[in-house]
């Protein structure tokens, strides 16, 4: 299976360019693997560059879990992301990411100086 970059995924999420965006789209068709990595950089790049609401930063993860061509590095720890990032907004999707990845490898508690972070069960401001 092939992979896709932050560039290919943005052109996906928002098709902003329509050449490229139908580029992504053809390449995209047979099936690709999305690193964590870049699914974090992406979201990271709609709330920064443009200013897209958190609920539609969730339509669109969500959209991406739900695509059968696209294979997701921790699906699992994604939806998790989602669910929290979807209750809890403010902590930002890679907070959210973050916490759902520690809890998945057993590595609680997450120890952060983030306020809101800490608040979260599977967290521990310090």
């Amino acid at each position: 299976m092939r992979a896709i970059d932050t560039n290919v995924l943005l052109r996906l999420m928002i098709a902003g360019d329509p050449a490229q965006t139908d580029l992504a789209e053809q390449f995209v068709r047979p099936g690709v693997w999305v690193s964590t990595v870049a699914l974090v950089e992406a979201v990271w790049v709609l709330n920064k560059t443009y200013q897209m609401s958190a609920r539609r930063q969730s339509e669109v993860v969500q959209l991406l879990i739900d695509n059968p061509s696209v294979a997701l590095e921790h699906p699992e720890a994604v939806r998790g992301a989602l669910h929290l990032f979807r209750a809890r907004p403010a902590l930002g999707f890679s907070d959210c990411m973050i916490l759902a990845l520690a809890r998945k490898a057993g590595h609680l508690p997450l120890g952060t100086f983030d306020r809101r972070l800490g608040s979260v069960e599977g967290a521990q401001r310090i």
